[in-house]
């Protein structure tokens, strides 16, 4: 794993629980993590179950004894290791949003489908799909259960930049970051609607806000937290962004990703609506679904609530006995046992690179209509091969 702050450590769950929980097809090695404080990664790798640390993740993707690269580094970064490991076949799980850049994003799909044809796979950290009332919802979709879908609202709002004191982390500068609210948590949203829908975002209108324009240059931080310094810097990213889509089925999406959500923690929210139903999802109250099934009696109608819960649910078998619930950190432990059953079977995981892409484009198109006055904006298609 090349990475080791916030979701290093998530990452790092994920990789010691499933082997533990799921009768994986292959055993699982946490070989080694990597970063550049020598300290501070050896560290780490001792809190979280790693047998070592290194400093160098070129030298640590050449090794023999290495099969998969997990990349957990801020964006800046993932085109650079991701298709340097892909080059040296290994596996890949990279964090989304899966680059900075269009430009970057096509060149790790493109080095992903080279990978491909001598059996390497690799696949983005769209964590949320695989929360289980996400992939069930999802599953309620594809059989019918709202019927055609015609709209849906998706939102992803925290709190934790409202404070102008907060200082200003990486996440906070474009050159690090690529984007903002936008790229950070709006990908998320964008790939969680395109997935339970099986519907693409086409075209976008939308606008994005820089909120606090300048903060405290950051001390010392990880994750979400740090403490400030001297001096202040300028906010190179979107604190909110707010934008409508029109899906490939002629429906409008509405979303919003802001982190100036006052009183909001991470609430992501989805609700699609169809001819025949409803179905809404709320990662704050993850482990049930609200289902509004229209087909019902007149005066039985209304949303009900699923506990996804259950040993049929997607995922649950694995864990506990109905009705005791499961948290944040199991879907990271889900990534892994799709991750590792693919590479066994042969076959491609999900989501790949080339998904990846696709939210890349989405993200893209909502900054070109932001700058352009909010004007509704195709999201670009691949140029084709001549």
């Amino acid at each position: 794993m090349i990475g080791y702050g916030f979701m290093g450590a998530a990452h790092s769950v994920g990789w010691r629980q499933a082997p533990r929980m799921f009768d994986l097809p292959r055993a699982v090695e946490m070989t080694v993590v990597v970063g550049r404080n020598a300290d501070a990664v050896a560290s780490a790798a001792e809190k979280w179950g790693w047998a070592e640390s290194a400093t160098d993740w070129r030298e640590v993707i050449g090794r023999d004894d290495i099969d998969i690269v997990d990349i957990v580094t801020p964006g800046d970064s993932h085109a650079e290791i991701a298709i340097a490991a892909l080059e040296a076949g290994k596996h890949v799980l990279c964090e989304k949003p899966l680059a900075n850049t269009v430009t970057e994003a096509e060149a790790m799909a493109e080095a992903a489908e080279r990978a491909r044809a001598r059996g390497i796979r690799s696949m983005v950290g769209f964590t949320y799909r695989r929360v289980p009332a996400v992939t069930l919802l999802r599953d309620m979709i594809a059989e019918g259960a709202v019927g055609t879908v015609q709209q849906v609202r998706a939102a992803y709002r925290q709190d934790w930049l409202v404070d102008p004191g907060m200082p200003l982390a990486w996440r906070l500068q474009k050159e690090h970051a690529g984007s903002g609210a936008l790229g950070d948590i709006g990908a998320h949203i964008i790939d969680m609607t395109q997935f339970v829908t099986g519907l693409g975002v086409e075209s976008v209108t939308g606008t994005l806000e820089t909120i606090v324009k300048q903060r405290p240059l950051q001390a010392a931080g990880s994750g979400l937290s740090g403490s400030a310094g001297e001096g202040f810097g300028e906010v190179t990213v979107d604190d909110a962004a707010i934008f409508t889509g029109r899906l490939s089925n002629g429906a409008l999406a509405s979303f919003e990703a802001t982190r100036f959500a006052t009183g909001r923690k991470n609430a992501l929210t989805i609700e699609v609506s169809g001819d025949r139903g409803a179905l809404a999802f709320d990662l704050e109250d993850l482990n049930s679904l609200r289902f509004y099934d229209r087909t019902a009696a007149d005066g039985r109608q209304g949303f009900t609530r699923i506990l996804v819960t259950e040993p049929q649910h997607p995922y649950v078998s694995a864990w506990w006995p109905a009705g005791h619930m499961l948290g944040y950190e199991h879907g990271f432990s889900h990534q892994v046992v799709d991750l590792v059953g693919a590479i066994d079977a042969g076959t491609d995981p999900h989501p790949s690179f080339d998904e990846g892409l696709r939210v890349q484009r989405v993200l893209d198109a909502v900054e070109r209509s932001s700058s352009a006055g909010a004007v509704w904006t195709g999201v670009a298609s691949p140029v084709p091969a001549s």
